[in-house]
C-alpha cells in the first residue's frame, strides 16, 4: 500500500514496512516507550520488531497481515499494524498504531487514520476493530475522535508472541462503516 498526504504543509508518505526499515522501526518503538511501558510492562525490545510478522490473533491468516510505516521529513514516525479479513470477512483489525512523541499531536495520526479508513471502505470493508491498552488514555481519546465505540476491557487473546511480563488487558473499540446504498 502507498499513500502519499499532507497535514499542515508536512508530506507524509504511508507505506509497507520493509526489512531494511527494522532499525529505523525499533528506534521509534524505544521513542514510544510510554506506550510500551504502559501496554507491555516493560520497554521495546529488538525481537518486538520480528515479532510484528508473527504477532497473528488465533484463526488469522499470515496473508493478511499489514504492517505500515509512516514517513515525515526522511525518517519513519509512525506504525500501523493489522489484519484484514479478520475477525470475519469484511473487517479489519488494527493492533497497533503508534506515532512518536515528537509528532503526536498535530493531526498527523487522524490524517493517518482517515486515510487507511477510507482506502479500507473502498476495498469493500464494514468494520474496523482497533484494540488499545486498558487504561491508555491517549489511544482512547484517538478512538473516540474517529467515531468508534469501545468495548469493555479484556485479557489479550492467544496468538503467535509470547506476552510482556506486565501486559494490560486490552479495550477494543469498533467503527461500524454502512453498506453505501445502491447506485441509482
Amino acid at each position: 500500500m502507498l499513500l502519499d498526504l499532507e497535514v499542515d504543509g508536512r508530506a507524509l508518505r504511508v507505506r509497507d514496512l520493509e526489512p531494511d526499515d527494522e532499525p529505523d522501526v525499533l528506534g521509534l518503538f524505544e521513542a514510544c516507550e510510554d506506550w510500551f511501558g504502559h501496554a507491555f510492562g516493560q520497554p521495546a525490545m529488538p525481537g518486538d520488531v520480528q515479532s510484528l510478522y508473527y504477532d497473528l490473533p488465533e484463526g488469522a491468516e499470515f496473508e493478511d497481515k499489514v504492517i505500515l510505516v509512516i514517513e515525515a521529513e526522511g525518517r519513519i514516525i509512525g506504525l500501523v499494524d493489522a489484519v484484514r479479513e479478520y475477525p470475519g470477512r469484511g473487517a479489519c483489525s488494527v493492533g497497533s498504531f503508534l506515532i512518536h512523541p515528537e509528532y503526536r499531536r498535530y493531526g498527523l495520526g487522524r490524517t493517518v487514520a482517515s486515510a487507511l479508513i477510507g482506502a479500507l471502505v473502498a476495498d469493500g470493508c464494514t468494520e474496523v476493530i482497533a484494540s488499545v491498552a486498558e487504561g491508555w488514555r491517549p489511544g482512547l481519546k484517538f478512538l473516540d475522535a474517529l467515531g468508534f465505540a469501545s468495548e469493555a476491557p479484556r485479557e489479550a487473546a492467544p496468538a503467535h508472541r509470547n506476552p510482556g511480563p506486565g501486559e494490560r488487558p486490552t479495550v477494543r473499540a469498533r467503527l461500524r462503516i454502512p453498506a453505501a446504498p445502491p447506485a441509482p
